[in-house]
């Protein structure tokens, strides 16, 4: 081969090797439909409010849930696991009794006065709601609270409960004392499914709220004194200073409905989401620990966070071009944005434009 034809054949060599590459397949930049309404999602982030002092008020919520009501959601999900997941947990109890113990309600008592078991009841639901009429009465209202205990889902129970006139709150169509007694009780709970989503979804005439919760990702880890020890160093920052600083001029200041929803307005804001990042998973990802604990945490929470975000998607796929609000604690909003507006047929609503 002659000098000239090896010079050539490196520069056409040369020149495929430099070529640029393929454009990077990027999911969010080919959104559509192109008619018809998009599908809407505010993800408002939360403090706990289970974790607020006994002296705050719920009614400092009220200017709160009057701008999350203008927004006129169509469906609201909430930080909780449905009955159908809880009931898959209870079959794997030496993975996870301790979830089950912390997040699934007992549905016992339900299952005695209805006499359906979660995946019956789960059924039940489906069934009733497909063919909800406009106006329900007060025994349908009753029945579909029975079902829904049974089911699991208490946070839809209340919702119907809620819906209800006072004076037909009591047992009867599937109610027994001890579950109108469970009704009563989640009424007077503080956290933000009791205060906020429940009595908003009444508000609205919806008929249920979405559990959009995951917690399939826990697992034991080898050593859980060493590892919790692990993390609480992982949590001793600057970053983390500052939140528990914010935390607690919150807890103090949020007395009133204005100074509640300055609070949202910050959790929520943009600049919210890399102190969150700095604190806890940042951190996380750069401890040293032979059993790399702070991987296997952030591990754990990016995968609750991509099931629970698939959760959420689930809603709309049911549902094309409703409006769906989301409430979680403040940490998993910046994914559950970033995530899902990496679908489609997803439009992500700026909680700033709802709460201005």
């Amino acid at each position: 081969m002659s000098r000239l034809i090896l010079l050539m054949a490196a520069a056409l060599a040369g020149a495929a090797y430099a070529a640029p590459p393929a454009q990077r397949f990027d999911p969010k930049l080919l959104k559509g439909p192109h008619s018809g309404p998009p599908n809407e999602l505010l993800v408002l982030g939360t403090p706990h409010l289970s974790g607020f002092p006994k002296d705050f008020p719920p009614s400092a919520l009220d200017l709160l849930i009057t701008r999350l009501r203008a927004w006129r959601p169509q469906a609201i999900g909430v930080e909780a696991l449905s009955g159908a997941q809880c009931d898959e947990l209870r079959r794997y109890p030496t993975r996870y009794r301790d979830t089950v113990d912390m997040y699934c309600p007992d549905t016992a008592a339900a299952r005695a006065a209805t006499g359906l078991d979660v995946p019956a009841a789960v059924e039940e639901a489906t069934r009733l709601l497909s063919a909800w009429p406009a106006e329900p009465t007060a025994s349908q209202r009753r029945h579909l609270a029975a079902v829904f205990l049974a089911a699991g889902e208490e946070d839809s129970a209340l919702v119907q409960w809620l819906r209800l006139a006072e004076e037909e709150r009591h047992a009867g169509d599937g109610l027994d004392a001890a579950l109108t007694h469970r009704l009563d009780h989640l009424r007077t709970l503080r956290n933000e499914t009791t205060l906020i989503a429940a009595p908003l979804a009444a508000q609205l005439g919806l008929e249920r709220v979405y559990p959009i919760d995951d917690h399939t990702s826990d697992a034991p880890v080898s050593d859980e004194k060493a590892y919790g020890e692990v993390i609480t160093r992982v949590w001793d920052n600057p970053a983390s200073a500052e939140r528990r600083k914010m935390d607690q001029a919150f807890m103090r200041d949020a007395k009133t409905a204005p100074a509640i929803l300055a609070m949202y307005r910050t959790l929520n804001a943009p600049e919210a989401a890399p102190l969150i990042f700095r604190s806890d998973f940042g951190a996380a990802l750069e401890e040293r620990s032979p059993q790399r604990f702070g991987r296997l945490y952030v591990g754990g929470w990016e995968t609750r966070n991509l099931r629970m975000a698939s959760n959420i998607r689930a809603i709309f796929a049911e549902r094309p071009g409703i409006r769906t609000l989301v409430i979680v604690g403040a940490s998993h909003k910046p994914y559950f944005d970033a995530y899902l507006d990496e679908m489609h047929d997803m439009k992500i609503v700026p909680v700033e434009s709802v709460l201005k």
